[in-house]
Protein backbone atom coordinates (compact mmCIF):
# COMPACT_ATOMS: atom_id res chain seq x y z
CA UNK A 1 0.00 0.00 0.00
CA UNK A 2 1.15 3.42 -0.84
CA UNK A 3 -0.55 5.16 1.64
CA UNK A 4 0.32 9.07 2.50
CA UNK A 5 1.05 8.98 -1.43
CA UNK A 6 -0.54 11.89 -3.29
CA UNK A 7 -0.58 11.94 -6.90
CA UNK A 8 -2.25 14.05 -9.87
CA UNK A 9 -3.85 13.06 -12.80
CA UNK A 10 -4.05 16.06 -15.66
CA UNK A 11 -6.22 15.17 -18.68
CA UNK A 12 -6.97 17.71 -21.71
CA UNK A 13 -10.87 18.10 -20.70
CA UNK A 14 -13.24 15.89 -18.14
CA UNK A 15 -16.04 15.22 -21.15
CA UNK A 16 -14.07 13.34 -23.50
CA UNK A 17 -15.03 9.51 -23.03
CA UNK A 18 -11.62 8.90 -23.78
CA UNK A 19 -10.91 11.11 -20.42
CA UNK A 20 -13.30 9.74 -18.52
CA UNK A 21 -12.08 6.50 -18.74
CA UNK A 22 -8.57 7.49 -18.40
CA UNK A 23 -10.07 8.78 -14.55
CA UNK A 24 -12.08 5.77 -14.01
CA UNK A 25 -8.49 3.32 -14.36
CA UNK A 26 -6.65 6.43 -12.49
CA UNK A 27 -9.19 6.47 -9.86
CA UNK A 28 -9.70 2.47 -9.16
CA UNK A 29 -5.84 1.88 -9.35
CA UNK A 30 -4.99 4.65 -6.90
CA UNK A 31 -7.95 2.96 -4.41
CA UNK A 32 -6.29 -0.67 -4.78
CA UNK A 33 -2.85 1.13 -3.52
CA UNK A 34 -4.08 3.48 -1.15
CA UNK A 35 -3.20 6.74 -3.19
CA UNK A 36 -4.78 9.85 -2.73
CA UNK A 37 -5.55 11.06 -6.32
CA UNK A 38 -6.41 14.72 -7.26
CA UNK A 39 -7.92 15.13 -10.85
CA UNK A 40 -8.13 18.14 -13.08
CA UNK A 41 -8.58 19.22 -16.63
CA UNK A 42 -8.73 21.70 -19.37
CA UNK A 43 -11.90 23.70 -19.90
CA UNK A 44 -11.85 22.17 -23.24
CA UNK A 45 -8.94 20.28 -26.05
CA UNK A 46 -5.94 23.14 -26.19
CA UNK A 47 -6.60 24.94 -22.64
CA UNK A 48 -2.85 25.01 -22.08
CA UNK A 49 -3.59 27.74 -19.24
CA UNK A 50 -5.54 25.38 -17.07
CA UNK A 51 -3.40 22.47 -16.87
CA UNK A 52 -0.11 25.15 -16.30
CA UNK A 53 -2.22 26.18 -13.08
CA UNK A 54 -2.64 22.38 -12.45
CA UNK A 55 0.87 21.71 -12.52
CA UNK A 56 1.18 24.78 -9.93
CA UNK A 57 -1.16 23.22 -7.58
CA UNK A 58 -0.16 19.86 -7.70
CA UNK A 59 3.53 20.64 -7.00
CA UNK A 60 1.98 23.01 -3.89
CA UNK A 61 0.39 20.12 -2.55
CA UNK A 62 3.52 17.90 -2.30
CA UNK A 63 1.81 15.26 -5.17
CA UNK A 64 4.70 12.54 -5.46
CA UNK A 65 3.84 11.91 -9.29
CA UNK A 66 1.98 13.62 -11.99
CA UNK A 67 0.31 11.94 -15.02
CA UNK A 68 -0.33 14.41 -17.72
CA UNK A 69 -2.29 14.32 -21.46
CA UNK A 70 -0.84 17.96 -22.62
CA UNK A 71 -2.73 19.85 -24.40
CA UNK A 72 -0.13 21.90 -25.70
CA UNK A 73 3.50 19.76 -25.89
CA UNK A 74 5.89 21.90 -26.52
CA UNK A 75 4.42 25.12 -23.85
CA UNK A 76 3.69 22.99 -21.14
CA UNK A 77 7.49 21.91 -20.89
CA UNK A 78 8.62 24.43 -18.82
CA UNK A 79 5.91 23.85 -16.24
CA UNK A 80 7.30 19.95 -15.92
CA UNK A 81 10.83 21.26 -15.59
CA UNK A 82 9.44 22.95 -12.70
CA UNK A 83 7.76 19.82 -11.26
CA UNK A 84 10.30 17.39 -12.14
CA UNK A 85 12.81 20.67 -10.10
CA UNK A 86 10.88 19.90 -7.27
CA UNK A 87 11.29 15.96 -6.76
CA UNK A 88 8.04 15.10 -9.04
CA UNK A 89 7.77 12.11 -10.82
CA UNK A 90 6.11 13.38 -14.23
CA UNK A 91 4.34 10.45 -16.74
CA UNK A 92 3.21 11.71 -19.80
CA UNK A 93 -0.02 9.42 -20.72
CA UNK A 94 -1.42 8.84 -24.55
CA UNK A 95 0.41 12.39 -25.74
CA UNK A 96 4.64 12.52 -25.78
CA UNK A 97 5.60 15.85 -24.28
CA UNK A 98 7.94 17.86 -27.37
CA UNK A 99 10.43 16.36 -26.87
CA UNK A 100 9.27 13.20 -25.33
CA UNK A 101 12.45 13.51 -22.73
CA UNK A 102 10.53 16.32 -21.05
CA UNK A 103 8.54 13.67 -18.72
CA UNK A 104 10.07 10.88 -16.79
CA UNK A 105 8.08 8.66 -18.69
CA UNK A 106 4.83 8.24 -21.40
CA UNK A 107 2.68 5.65 -21.26
CA UNK A 108 0.76 5.54 -24.49
CA UNK A 109 -0.44 4.56 -27.71
CA UNK A 110 2.04 4.08 -30.38
CA UNK A 111 0.06 6.83 -32.62
CA UNK A 112 1.83 6.97 -35.65
CA UNK A 113 1.03 3.01 -35.45
CA UNK A 114 -2.75 3.69 -35.23
CA UNK A 115 -2.57 6.07 -37.92
CA UNK A 116 -0.42 3.54 -39.97
CA UNK A 117 -3.26 0.44 -39.57
CA UNK A 118 -6.24 3.10 -40.84
CA UNK A 119 -3.77 3.86 -43.69
CA UNK A 120 -3.03 0.55 -44.83
CA UNK A 121 -6.84 -0.53 -44.45
CA UNK A 122 -7.31 2.33 -46.81
CA UNK A 123 -5.01 1.79 -49.33
CA UNK A 124 -6.09 -2.15 -49.44
CA UNK A 125 -9.85 -1.31 -48.99
CA UNK A 126 -9.52 1.10 -52.21
CA UNK A 127 -7.00 -1.37 -54.36
CA UNK A 128 -6.44 0.24 -57.46
CA UNK A 129 -8.48 3.24 -56.94
CA UNK A 130 -6.14 4.24 -54.06
CA UNK A 131 -3.86 6.24 -56.70
CA UNK A 132 -6.90 8.56 -57.61
CA UNK A 133 -8.09 9.15 -53.99
CA UNK A 134 -9.13 12.55 -52.84
CA UNK A 135 -8.42 12.44 -49.34
CA UNK A 136 -9.69 15.07 -46.73
CA UNK A 137 -7.38 14.88 -43.37
CA UNK A 138 -9.31 16.36 -40.45
CA UNK A 139 -6.56 16.78 -37.49
CA UNK A 140 -6.64 18.35 -33.96
CA UNK A 141 -5.53 21.49 -33.43
CA UNK A 142 -3.63 24.76 -35.20
CA UNK A 143 -0.37 24.08 -32.59
CA UNK A 144 0.03 20.16 -34.04
CA UNK A 145 0.53 18.34 -30.50
CA UNK A 146 2.38 15.35 -30.83
CA UNK A 147 -0.49 13.00 -31.27
CA UNK A 148 -2.03 14.80 -33.86
CA UNK A 149 1.11 14.70 -36.33
CA UNK A 150 1.83 11.35 -35.28
CA UNK A 151 -1.41 10.08 -36.21
CA UNK A 152 -2.04 12.20 -39.42
CA UNK A 153 1.99 10.88 -40.60
CA UNK A 154 1.19 7.51 -39.69
CA UNK A 155 -1.92 7.50 -41.78
CA UNK A 156 -0.08 9.07 -44.94
CA UNK A 157 2.68 6.76 -45.13
CA UNK A 158 0.20 3.86 -44.32
CA UNK A 159 -1.58 4.65 -47.58
CA UNK A 160 1.55 5.60 -49.24
CA UNK A 161 2.14 9.15 -49.40
CA UNK A 162 5.58 10.46 -49.32
CA UNK A 163 6.01 12.50 -45.89
CA UNK A 164 8.18 15.31 -45.95
CA UNK A 165 8.95 16.49 -42.65
CA UNK A 166 7.55 13.59 -40.70
CA UNK A 167 7.24 16.08 -37.40
CA UNK A 168 4.47 18.66 -38.59
CA UNK A 169 1.65 18.03 -40.65
CA UNK A 170 0.13 19.89 -43.83
CA UNK A 171 3.71 20.61 -45.45
CA UNK A 172 3.15 16.88 -47.84
CA UNK A 173 2.38 17.94 -51.75
CA UNK A 174 0.63 14.54 -53.19
CA UNK A 175 -2.02 15.93 -55.24
CA UNK A 176 -4.12 13.68 -53.79
CA UNK A 177 -4.59 15.88 -50.36
CA UNK A 178 -7.28 17.88 -50.88
CA UNK A 179 -6.50 20.16 -47.35
CA UNK A 180 -6.31 19.79 -43.66
CA UNK A 181 -8.25 21.27 -41.41
CA UNK A 182 -8.62 21.50 -37.43
CA UNK A 183 -11.86 19.68 -35.72
CA UNK A 184 -10.42 20.57 -32.15
CA UNK A 185 -11.58 16.96 -31.76
CA UNK A 186 -15.38 17.27 -31.77
CA UNK A 187 -18.23 16.78 -33.32
CA UNK A 188 -18.98 20.35 -34.43
CA UNK A 189 -15.64 20.71 -35.54
CA UNK A 190 -15.34 18.03 -37.38
CA UNK A 191 -18.50 18.71 -38.97
CA UNK A 192 -17.11 22.48 -40.10
CA UNK A 193 -13.78 21.18 -41.12
CA UNK A 194 -15.72 18.56 -43.42
CA UNK A 195 -17.59 21.44 -45.02
CA UNK A 196 -14.77 23.52 -45.62
CA UNK A 197 -13.53 20.45 -47.36
CA UNK A 198 -15.83 19.60 -49.42
CA UNK A 199 -16.52 23.37 -50.76
CA UNK A 200 -12.86 23.15 -51.99
CA UNK A 201 -13.25 19.57 -53.62
CA UNK A 202 -17.00 17.83 -53.77
CA UNK A 203 -15.25 14.61 -54.79
CA UNK A 204 -13.54 13.97 -51.59
CA UNK A 205 -13.81 9.77 -50.95
CA UNK A 206 -11.28 9.03 -48.07
CA UNK A 207 -11.49 11.31 -44.96
CA UNK A 208 -9.24 10.43 -42.03
CA UNK A 209 -9.82 11.99 -39.10
CA UNK A 210 -7.80 12.28 -35.68
CA UNK A 211 -10.59 10.67 -33.51
CA UNK A 212 -13.79 9.54 -33.50
CA UNK A 213 -16.16 12.11 -32.24
CA UNK A 214 -14.69 14.47 -35.26
CA UNK A 215 -15.55 11.64 -37.67
CA UNK A 216 -18.70 11.43 -36.51
CA UNK A 217 -19.20 15.29 -37.45
CA UNK A 218 -17.41 14.33 -40.74
CA UNK A 219 -20.09 11.95 -41.43
CA UNK A 220 -23.01 14.11 -40.79
CA UNK A 221 -21.21 16.91 -43.00
CA UNK A 222 -21.29 14.02 -46.06
CA UNK A 223 -24.66 13.08 -45.09
CA UNK A 224 -26.22 16.56 -45.90
CA UNK A 225 -24.99 16.32 -49.38
CA UNK A 226 -26.07 12.78 -49.84
CA UNK A 227 -22.65 11.40 -50.15
CA UNK A 228 -22.25 9.23 -46.58
CA UNK A 229 -22.32 6.01 -48.39
CA UNK A 230 -19.47 6.07 -50.66
CA UNK A 231 -16.82 7.99 -48.98
CA UNK A 232 -14.40 5.83 -46.57
CA UNK A 233 -13.89 7.29 -43.06
CA UNK A 234 -11.00 6.37 -40.93
CA UNK A 235 -10.35 7.47 -37.57
CA UNK A 236 -8.46 6.31 -33.85
CA UNK A 237 -9.33 5.75 -31.17
CA UNK A 238 -11.34 2.55 -30.02
CA UNK A 239 -14.51 4.49 -27.83
CA UNK A 240 -17.48 2.50 -27.54
CA UNK A 241 -19.75 4.83 -29.74
CA UNK A 242 -16.75 5.11 -32.46
CA UNK A 243 -17.23 0.98 -32.64
CA UNK A 244 -20.69 1.51 -32.51
CA UNK A 245 -20.43 3.68 -35.60
CA UNK A 246 -17.83 0.90 -37.13
CA UNK A 247 -20.56 -1.49 -36.33
CA UNK A 248 -23.26 0.51 -38.38
CA UNK A 249 -20.98 1.75 -41.14
CA UNK A 250 -20.58 5.37 -40.46
CA UNK A 251 -16.61 4.88 -39.78
CA UNK A 252 -15.22 1.89 -42.03
CA UNK A 253 -12.12 0.93 -39.43
CA UNK A 254 -10.43 2.26 -36.29
CA UNK A 255 -7.88 2.31 -34.55
CA UNK A 256 -8.35 1.33 -30.66
CA UNK A 257 -6.47 2.38 -27.79
CA UNK A 258 -5.97 1.56 -23.80
CA UNK A 259 -6.54 4.65 -21.98
CA UNK A 260 -7.81 2.71 -18.55
CA UNK A 261 -4.90 1.08 -18.88
CA UNK A 262 -2.48 3.91 -19.38
CA UNK A 263 -3.82 5.63 -16.31
CA UNK A 264 -3.75 2.20 -13.71
CA UNK A 265 -0.11 1.97 -15.12
CA UNK A 266 1.11 5.66 -14.29
CA UNK A 267 -0.41 5.13 -10.77
CA UNK A 268 1.49 1.52 -10.53
CA UNK A 269 4.75 3.93 -11.63
CA UNK A 270 4.03 6.69 -9.03
CA UNK A 271 3.53 4.50 -6.08
CA UNK A 272 6.65 2.60 -7.24
CA UNK A 273 8.31 5.53 -7.35
CA UNK A 274 7.06 6.80 -3.94
CA UNK A 275 8.31 3.38 -2.44
CA UNK A 276 12.12 2.99 -3.84
CA UNK A 277 12.65 5.84 -5.97
CA UNK A 278 12.62 3.99 -9.41
CA UNK A 279 11.29 5.07 -12.77
CA UNK A 280 9.40 3.14 -15.45
CA UNK A 281 11.64 1.52 -18.71
CA UNK A 282 10.33 2.33 -21.81
CA UNK A 283 9.23 -0.73 -24.43
CA UNK A 284 12.26 -2.08 -25.69
CA UNK A 285 13.15 -0.16 -29.14
CA UNK A 286 10.62 2.48 -28.41
CA UNK A 287 11.09 6.27 -26.75
CA UNK A 288 7.99 5.63 -24.29
CA UNK A 289 5.61 2.39 -22.67
CA UNK A 290 3.11 0.87 -25.38
CA UNK A 291 -0.02 0.47 -24.24
CA UNK A 292 -0.88 -1.36 -27.72
CA UNK A 293 -3.27 -0.52 -30.19
CA UNK A 294 -5.66 -2.82 -32.54
CA UNK A 295 -7.21 -2.20 -35.62
CA UNK A 296 -11.50 -2.45 -35.63
CA UNK A 297 -13.36 -3.08 -38.89
CA UNK A 298 -15.64 -5.56 -40.06
CA UNK A 299 -13.90 -5.34 -43.48
CA UNK A 300 -11.21 -6.50 -43.13
CA UNK A 301 -7.98 -6.36 -45.80
CA UNK A 302 -5.65 -8.58 -47.53
CA UNK A 303 -2.43 -7.86 -45.23
CA UNK A 304 -3.91 -5.85 -42.51
CA UNK A 305 -3.99 -7.06 -39.38
CA UNK A 306 -7.46 -6.50 -37.49
CA UNK A 307 -10.09 -7.73 -34.97
CA UNK A 308 -13.45 -7.45 -35.55
CA UNK A 309 -16.07 -5.41 -33.80
CA UNK A 310 -17.82 -7.74 -31.69
CA UNK A 311 -14.04 -8.30 -30.26
CA UNK A 312 -13.86 -4.33 -30.30
CA UNK A 313 -16.93 -3.73 -28.49
CA UNK A 314 -15.32 -6.18 -25.63
CA UNK A 315 -12.30 -3.92 -25.14
CA UNK A 316 -14.16 -0.52 -25.87
CA UNK A 317 -13.87 2.14 -22.96
CA UNK A 318 -16.95 5.09 -22.54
Amino acid sequence: MADGVSACLITKTDTNPFFVKMKEGAEAKAAELGVTLKSYAGKIDGDHESQVAAIEACIADGAKGILITASDTKAIVDSVKAARDAGVLVIALDTPLDPIDAADATFATDNFQAGLLIGQWAKATLGDAAANAKIAMLDLAISQPSVDVLRDQGFLQGFGIDLADPNKWGDETDPRIVGNEVTAGNEEGGLKAMESLLAKDPEINVVYTINEPSAAGAYEALKAIGREKDVLIVSVDGGCPGVANVKDGIIGATSQQYPLQMAALGVEAIAKFAADGSKPAPTEGKAFFDTGVALITDKPAAGVDSIDTAKGTDLCWG
